[in-house]
């Protein structure tokens, strides 16, 4: 690694691991080796949102060129949200791409991120699909966030109902992930999800 990035990304770690707001965000970041080009990232779902009590993993891959370009951030927890993939984790926020300033660091990075799982831009999504219910159906949006986040996140309220319908699906020899999102991208309807599964 450049020694410019390495030194850079050593003294951010660091304040990110000092920082009493980021402890008191439930934010925390550790080293996957002892390299610095690979970071893992933990961010508490932020309070009154649907990820509320729930843990999200993300992988954070420092390039040779920080900070002159972005860390490459993902989420490994998988999450429904119209601004992350429910499929790979990738993010879309602009600060990651092409608003992005040396100026910038992890820290920013981090708490960016738990502001945009507490304030969602549908209009410039990730997962069209999520965006779509977001938009015309709050409240299932709701249900099904805080579903995924009980479930992949480790988060309270699971919903027995949900859990009933995967079950079904599972019986049928679908795969118990497949089902979640079929599910959920058909607003819980049962027939259409087995009948998108099934086609």
């Amino acid at each position: 690694m450049a020694n410019i990035a390495a030194q850079r990304i050593k003294r951010e770690f660091k304040d990110v691991i000092k920082s009493e707001e980021m402890a008191k965000c439930a934010i925390r970041v550790e080293l996957v080796d002892d390299n610095y080009t690979e970071l893992k990232g933990e961010i508490a779902g932020p309070p009154d949102t649907p990820y509320e009590g729930g843990n999200f993993i993300l992988e954070i891959k420092v390039p040779e060129t920080y900070p002159f370009n972005p860390p490459k951030v993902r989420f490994i927890t998988k999450i429904w949200h119209p601004n992350i993939s429910s499929v790979t984790g990738a993010i879309c926020l602009d600060i990651l791409k092409d608003q992005w300033a040396a100026a910038l660091t992890l820290r920013t990075v981090l708490l960016s991120l738990q502001a945009l799982m507490a304030a969602a831009e549908p209009d410039d999504p990730q997962d069209a699909v999520v965006a779509r219910q977001y938009k015309e159906n709050p409240e299932m949006f709701r249900l099904t966030a805080r579903h995924w986040t009980a479930v992949y996140a480790g988060g309270p309220n699971g919903n027995p109902e949900f859990d009933s319908k995967i079950h079904r699906l599972t019986d049928m020899g679908i795969d118990e992930d497949q089902a979640r999102v079929a599910l959920s991208t058909y607003n819980w309807d049962l027939v259409r999800a087995t009948e998108q599964l099934f086609s």
